[in-house]
């Protein structure tokens, strides 16, 4: 086995990553690694008590501290994102919240955009100013907003690209020039577009968090969230997750690796089927817009090929017609998909067909919906890995309304 596993193809580094080069004697002959399910484990003596105790992340002294099956599996998600560390949180939203209130207090401010995930949506929106941290959302699409939001106590900038459910991308590169300049620390969700197709630490992003449930996990069968990054950084996150408890469970971090071993191969067709559809869709009567970076017709479409290596597994059309109709017209196209699946997530092997505007009004205002972009015409598909002349059928069938 090489010494620099990071060197390898990512096909192979999703096979062999979470083996420990620096202590090979601790790597597990078992070619499936072992759940360990202990809360707590016995020392030997005192004094190997006292190393356990005073570690930080010990695998094996307490399981809110370290767990060595959530450790195999941070390894090889490090590796994955270029970064030096990771940390595993109980879902993508343990990650997310435990890394912002490791990093900001009172008094301090945050540059974001204004089109992000719901659920950091409320955390930006609500959550930290309730803890006397400002906020400012910017629009994604401009780089130079970012930096003018700056002030003298920006500690963080929160990206997503691409950002949920538009589509929308953000500029990595340019984003993470202008908060090197100011020593400002740079966070990027890249849930949507997966390590296997962007890897935002290449463009000088410090942080990288991503809902584990979707793509990495991709099965539809757990919930975790990982934060991946420089290793003092991830550790400071780790103290704080002490305090907030979203450790990630042991049964979870090994089916976390078991579903990342296949990671590429998923990733590639549904990224596959994904164009095949949105062409399917940019060609049809009833739909007035599609949102996906890979087609040439997007607006972004060059950055998309400096940054991204294939469009991703996520596509959102719109409706043509009048808001009400719009709006009719998605919830009915929805309703009456047959092979694809009314759920919200996305990244699993089936397809997942949802309309945000009525899955996020209780959360969103009106308002706050159209500052994100999100049309009540709108409907996002998530493609799995079913055949896709097979997806075209069912999605046509139920655009003609039989």
């Amino acid at each position: 086995m090489t010494s620099d596993i990071s060197a390898l193809d990512l096909q192979s580094i999703v096979i062999h990553g979470d083996l420990d080069l620096e202590h090979p004697e601790a790597n597990d002959a078992a070619l499936a690694p072992a759940i360990h399910t202990a809360s707590t484990y016995a020392a030997r003596d005192g004094e190997e008590f006292v190393v356990m105790a005073n570690t930080p992340r010990h695998p094996r002294y307490y399981a809110r501290n370290g767990n060595p099956t959530q450790e195999r599996c941070e390894r090889l998600l490090a590796r994955l994102e270029n970064a030096e560390s990771a940390l595993l949180c109980a879902s993508g939203m343990g990650a997310m919240s435990t890394t912002l209130l490791a990093l900001v207090k009172a008094g301090d401010h945050v540059v974001a955009q204004t089109a992000h995930y719901v659920g950091t949506a409320q955390l930006l929106n609500d959550l930290l100013p309730g803890f006397g941290v400002e906020v400012t959302l910017v629009g994604q699409r401009d780089p130079e907003a970012f930096r003018r939001a700056v002030r003298s106590n920006t500690k963080l900038i929160v990206t997503e690209t691409p950002s949920n459910p538009t589509l929308v991308l953000t500029d990595l590169a340019a984003v993470a020039a202008i908060a090197r300049e100011r020593g400002i620390l740079t966070l990027a969700d890249n849930t949507f577009a997966s390590p296997i197709n962007q890897r935002p630490r290449d463009f000088g992003i410090d942080l990288v968090l991503h809902s584990a449930t979707k793509y990495l996990g991709g099965h539809s069968d757990l919930i975790a969230g990982v934060v991946c990054g420089d290793a003092a950084v991830v550790e400071s996150i780790w103290k704080r997750s002490l305090m907030l408890g979203a450790n990630v469970s042991p049964f979870t971090a090994f089916l976390l690796l078991r579903g990342l071993r296949t990671l590429p191969m998923r990733v590639a067709r549904q990224c596959e089927t994904a164009l095949t559809l949105a062409r399917f869709f940019a060609s049809h009567a009833a739909i007035a817009r599609v949102h996906y970076p890979g087609l040439e017709s997007h607006p972004q479409h060059a950055l998309f090929k400096r940054q991204m290596k294939s469009g991703g597994g996520v596509l959102s059309i719109e409706f043509g017609g009048e808001v009400e109709a719009g709006f009719e017209a998605a919830k009915r196209f929805v309703v009456a998909l047959k092979l694809a699946r009314h759920a919200v997530s996305l990244g699993g092997v089936e397809t997942l067909v949802v309309h945000p505007a009525s899955m996020w009004e209780s959360s969103l205002t009106p308002e706050r919906m159209r500052a994100a972009g999100i049309s009540p015409a709108l409907v996002r598909i998530a493609a799995g890995l079913e055949n896709a002349d097979d997806l075209i059928a069912d999605m046509g069938r139920a655009l003609r309304g039989e």
